[in-house]
C-alpha cells in the first residue's frame, strides 16, 4: 500500500526511535543495587518477557511514568493514570523531531454532536476529515468507539489510531465520546454508541460522507461496542455498516480463557481490570450474559448477519483468545472474516504506529480491509 509522505515521516521518526532504543544496553545490577521497576514487573509477568523491543521500550516508559493499578482505584482516580499513549508520546518528544499531536497528519478535526438515545443528552463526536478535496458522493466514513473497559480514557487517548485511520484509508473518522461507568450503567455506552452511528449513516452527507460506504471501528471495549451496534442494527431495522474493524475486542463476559490465564498478569491490560471494568459498568452479572456485551455468545443466525469484519489481536493480551474464539465463530457462520494476531505486542498497541512497527503493519492491514469495502460500495 503506497502511503506517502505521511509513511516517509513516520518511517523517519521509526527509524530514529528504533536507532535511539538499540544503542542502549542493559547495565547488569550491581551487588545490592535495586532493580528497576520495569525490569521487576518483567520478572513478575513472563508475558512481558515476550515484547519485542518496540513494546518493551513502550511499557517501560509507562512503568517510568509511576502510575498505579488501576483495578485498586476508584474510577475518577484511574481516569487520571497515565496511559499507553502518554508513554508513547513521551518516547516521541524525547526524541524532539516530532510533534506527536500532528502525526499522522489530517485534513480538518472538529468536534460536533449527534443527536443521543431517547432520554439521553446529545453524544459528542470528533470528526477527523481527511486532506484534499471530497469524491463524488463523498468521503467514506468510519464511525470509530474508543477504549477503556467502558470506564476510563477518551477520544483524546485514541487520537493516535483516529488519525491512522483518515490518513490511511481517506475516510471521515467519526470518533464517539459516548458516555462511561459507572455514572452511567450498562446499556449507556451501548445505546449512544447505537444512536450516533445511526445518525452519521442518515446523515453522512453533514460529514461530508457517502452514506453507502459507512463501517465501524473499536478497539477492547470499542470493538466490542462496534460488533454490538452491528447486531442492533440487524434486530431494530437500523442501518447497517459495510464493515466491522474489531481491534482486540472484548468479546466476552469470561476470565478462563487460555490467554486469561497466559497473560493474567500482563501489562498494560491485566485480569484484574477486566474484572474492575466489568464490576463498574453492568448492572449485574446477568447483563455479561446478554450478546451485546457476550457477542462470543451470540448464536449462528445472529452472527450469519453482520458484516465482514476484520480482526486484531496481540499476543500479550487477556481478550486474545476470545477475539480469535470470534473470529473463528463468524467464519463458521459464514461472514467474511480476516483476522490476524500479532506476535510480541500488547493489549493498545494498535495505536502506536509511530515508534512499533507492528502496530504500522496491524493499521495498513485494517486500512486495506476497510478501503477494500468502501470500493465494494462505489
Amino acid at each position: 500500500m503506497k502511503l506517502g509522505s505521511t509513511a516517509l515521516t513516520m518511517s523517519v521518526c521509526l527509524a530514529t526511535l528504533a536507532g535511539g532504543l538499540a544503542a542502549q544496553e542493559a547495565e547488569p545490577a550491581a551487588s545490592g543495587r535495586k532493580k528497576p521497576a520495569a525490569q521487576q514487573q518483567q520478572e513478575k509477568s513472563p508475558a512481558l518477557t515476550k515484547a519485542d523491543p518496540q513494546m518493551q521500550a513502550v511499557m517501560e516508559q509507562l512503568e517510568a511514568l509511576g502510575g498505579k493499578p488501576i483495578e485498586k482505584l476508584k474510577p475518577a482516580e484511574a481516569r487520571r493514570q497515565p496511559s499507553p499513549a502518554d508513554a508513547v508520546t513521551q518516547l516521541i518528544q524525547a526524541k524532539g523531531n516530532v510533534a506527536p499531536d500532528r502525526l499522522p497528519p489530517v485534513g480538518r478535526v472538529e468536534m460536533k454532536q449527534v443527536p443521543g438515545p431517547d432520554g439521553a443528552e446529545p453524544v459528542p463526536v470528533r470528526v477527523y476529515t481527511p486532506k484534499g478535496d471530497a469524491p463524488r458522493g463523498g468521503f467514506p466514513v468510519i464511525v470509530y468507539y474508543h477504549g477503556g473497559g467502558w470506564v476510563i480514557a477518551s477520544i483524546d487517548t485514541y487520537d493516535g489510531s483516529c488519525r491512522a485511520l483518515t490518513d490511511l484509508t481517506g475516510a471521515v473518522v467519526v470518533s464517539v465520546d459516548y458516555r462511561q461507568a459507572p455514572e452511567h450503567k450498562f446499556p449507556a455506552a451501548h445505546e449512544d454508541s447505537y444512536a450516533a452511528l445511526q445518525h452519521v449513516m442518515a446523515n453522512a452527507a453533514d460529514f461530508g460522507g457517502d452514506p453507502a460506504r459507512v463501517a465501524v471501528v473499536g478497539e477492547s471495549a470499542g470493538g466490542n461496542l462496534a460488533t454490538a451496534v452491528c447486531m442492533m442494527a440487524q434486530e431494530r431495522g437500523g442501518k447497517v455498516p459495510v464493515h466491522q474493524g474489531l481491534v482486540y475486542p472484548i468479546a466476552d463476559y469470561a476470565f478462563d480463557t487460555p490467554s486469561y490465564k497466559e497473560n493474567a498478569n500482563a501489562k498494560p491490560l491485566n485480569a484484574a481490570m477486566m474484572r474492575w471494568f466489568f464490576e463498574h459498568y453492568l448492572n449485574s452479572p446477568e447483563d455479561g450474559e446478554q450478546v451485546i456485551v457476550s457477542p462470543l455468545r451470540a448464536g449462528g443466525d445472529v452472527l450469519a448477519a453482520l458484516p465482514p469484519a476484520t480482526i486484531i489481536t496481540a499476543e500479550i493480551d487477556p481478550l486474545r483468545s476470545e477475539g480469535v474464539a470470534y473470529a473463528q465463530k463468524l467464519k463458521a457462520a459464514g461472514v467474511d472474516v480476516a483476522a490476524q494476531d500479532y506476535k510480541g505486542v500488547t493489549h493498545e498497541f494498535f495505536g502506536m504506529g509511530l515508534i512499533v512497527d507492528k502496530a504500522k503493519a496491524a493499521n495498513a492491514f485494517l486500512a486495506g480491509r476497510l478501503k477494500a469495502a468502501f470500493n465494494a460500495g462505489k
